[in-house]
């Protein structure tokens, strides 16, 4: 019915539409004036000071300093209260489960570290949750009823059918029926599950490389190789939610693997996952391979490769072959989506830098009738939980900043 509240073009719906024009712009820019604000929305000065109060009242913005460098008094600045919510992300891989928290600015306040090496049958996966989960909201000075969403990250996907975590064989513990509901029961605010590469590619399209990009592939590389399909701008997770799961992907050059959901791996894995550098080093004639995880191992040779020039170093021979290898897989995705950009990123890739890259990229361009950008992800220091804390934002400021109700 017209006029009741929240019916779009109501007074109301149009000051909280104004309202989050306002907080979004202090999220980007930070501090403002009063007179910024206006020309940066349209709203005239009587309006934008109206509107500063009615969110300062609300406890979303504060007022801080004030302007300097102008003659005369300096203008007061207005900048989004960090404490007006707090969002949590966690980083789940075999060996640890990374948690962090964020304020509503999107700052990390706490962040804690929870060792997992091997426990298959040690703790139970909601003490994990929760240990890692208070462990960070401790280091921020936060109780834990303080979060208001948290975004967990794990390899492989929950099945939105039927709960349970698939492509992930190598995760102990997080394949019970039972655990979504288990985590929901154990934890006060609402919890989302996404997969680790998926996030890293929201990482990448919120805070770096792929900015401003509505069609982008990320192709990660680090335990596993997998892949996120960035298509209109939403992730593309698939039926199962085994979307980019490219691991398993059937390519020239490796064997064909066959009942790969009980080998957990697949031919472009065996090709160019992190797993196989080792090997293919020694192949071509490296002689000090490091010791260490084999992704770590694979970083190191990968990082090595990139920092010669000399064409008969063994360690650039495995940098083109590694090339090569990426490019042939890539070249399905690329035929199949036409993106306008590759992101790569995990250890493996990125330790390779501007020189793996450009070699992926003039590879590509022999393999696939389109030609995207590739870039190197910029988002280097935990992508995948800086991706969790983002997603988890996101949705809080929806809730938060919605001052129509």
């Amino acid at each position: 019915m017209a006029g009741t509240a929240g019916t779009p073009g109501t007074p109301r719906v149009l000051r909280a539409m104004n309202d989050r024009a306002a907080l979004d712009l202090l999220l980007e820019h930070g501090p403002l004036s009063r007179t910024r604000i206006g020309k940066l929305t349209g709203l005239s000065k009587p309006t934008a000071s109206q509107l500063l109060a009615r969110l300062e009242a609300a406890g979303l913005v504060l007022a801080g300093g004030t302007t300097e460098g102008r003659p005369g008094p300096g203008a007061q600045l207005y900048e989004v209260n960090p404490a007006a919510a707090y969002a949590a992300g966690l980083d789940v891989t075999p060996d640890r489960v990374l948690a962090a928290v964020a304020d509503v600015t999107g700052r990390t306040v706490g962040r804690y570290e929870l060792p997992t090496p091997g426990r298959r049958a040690a703790t139970p996966v909601v003490q994990q949750v929760t240990d890692a989960l208070d462990g960070a909201v401790k280091a921020a000075g936060l109780a834990r009823d303080d979060v208001r969403r948290l975004v967990i990250g794990t390899p492989g996907a929950f099945d939105p059918g039927t709960g349970r975590l698939r492509y992930a064989a190598h995760l102990p513990g997080w394949h019970s029926p039972t655990l979504l509901d288990e985590l929901a029961a154990a934890l006060p605010m609402p919890v989302e599950y996404e997969n680790d590469v998926n996030l890293a590619a929201v990482a990448e399209q919120r805070l770096g490389a792929a900015r401003g990009h509505e069609d982008f592939v990320l192709l990660w590389n680090q335990e596993g190789l997998g892949a996120a399909l960035v298509l209109g701008g939403r992730l593309h997770r698939g039926w199962t939610g085994g979307a980019g799961e490219v691991g398993f992907l059937p390519v020239p050059g490796a064997p064909l693997v066959r009942k790969v959901s009980r080998t957990g791996s697949g031919g472009f894995q065996e090709l160019a996952g992190s797993q196989a550098v080792a090997g293919l080093a020694r192949e071509l004639g490296v002689t000090a391979v490091p010791t260490g995880s084999y992704y770590e191992v694979a970083a190191a040779l990968v990082a090595r490769g990139a920092q010669t020039d000399d064409d008969n170093d063994p360690h650039r021979r495995l940098l083109r072959t590694y090339a090569t290898r990426l490019a042939t897989g890539l070249a399905s995705l690329v035929s199949v989506l036409d993106p306008e950009l590759v992101v790569l990123s995990g250890t493996s890739l990125a330790a390779g830098g501007e020189a793996l890259r450009a070699l992926v990229q003039d590879e590509l361009e022999e393999l696939a009738a389109s030609r995207p950008r590739l870039v190197v992800g910029d988002v280097t220091e935990h992508p995948v939980l800086r991706g969790a804390l983002e997603s988890a934002l996101a949705t809080t400021r929806d809730e938060v900043f919605d001052t129509s109700r």
